[in-house]
């Protein structure tokens, strides 16, 4: 499999220098300075983090050594708009960056036909995100992203969800020693109502090993029906936290049952 091999884009991944703390902030403070080799030093040396995003992507038949690249010109944008003033983690900065980066690839090169002015306030809408993000350094909400469009909230919402990238129904959420849990083992039959769900004895008593925080993602998300972006800016993190959160508790779950 791709994340396995040796060699990406001609890079030896075992070979991968890995930055601390320290040495990124000195790095970033020269580089802002404008330092290019301490630049292409901290690139360099956040080569690893873009590969640890990419393996992400493994199941969608995308040839990695694309997605390696375009994550690295997410990385290059995270280093090159860092506010080093403010006390944030630089990887806490630049994995939505990278992730960000891959999305609107994928998008771009989505069969599915999306209408020209939605498309339009979309990028609009993620181009005005990454500015509010290198402004503050944390998620913005979509009231904040309308506001400065000067749209209506839901038109930037459905713009934004319009563009997400579909995935099958077989989309593995995770692989637990061999045995995959697609994306269609989280939807369930409403038939009986959310009461026949909950009175299952197991399931309940798994739901019981979940922290407050992730009973409240799985229901907003299971329960309510709530997208993960909708979850976001209730619980105030970001869409990509929600993702990962989502996607631990569900192995939790799993592994419990």
């Amino acid at each position: 499999m791709y994340y396995n091999k040796v060699e990406i884009c001609g890079v030896n991944t075992s070979k991968l220098k890995v930055l601390n703390d320290e040495e990124k902030r000195e790095l970033l403070i020269r580089s802002h300075n404008g330092d290019e080799a301490a630049r292409q030093e901290l690139i360099s040396g956040n080569l690893r983090l873009v590969l640890s995003i990419v393996q992400r992507f493994t199941g969608r038949k995308e040839n990695m050594d694309d997605l390696f690249q375009v994550g690295c010109i997410g990385l290059v944008k995270a280093v090159d708009h860092f506010n080093i003033e403010l006390d944030v983690k630089f990887s806490t900065y630049a994995v939505p960056m990278i992730i960000g980066e891959i999305r609107r690839y994928l998008r771009d090169n989505n069969a599915i036909r999306i209408s020209r002015s939605v498309r339009e306030l979309a990028y609009r809408a993620l181009q005005t995100r990454e500015e509010l993000i290198a402004a503050t350094q944390k998620e913005p909400t979509v009231d904040a992203i309308a506001e400065r469009l000067g749209e209506k909230r839901e038109a930037v919402m459905h713009a934004m969800e319009a563009i997400v990238e579909p995935i099958s129904l077989y989309e593995p959420v995770f692989n637990d020693n061999g045995d995959a849990l697609y994306l269609m083992d989280q939807l369930s039959d409403t038939s009986g109502g959310d009461e026949v769900w909950l009175e299952n004895i197991m399931l309940k008593e798994a739901l019981k090993c979940l922290n407050e925080r992730e009973k409240k993602i799985i229901n907003l998300r299971f329960y309510k029906n709530k997208t993960q972006m909708e979850i976001a800016e209730e619980i105030g993190i970001s869409q990509a936290q929600v993702s990962r959160l989502e996607k631990a508790t569900l192995e939790k779950i799993r592994k419990h049952l």
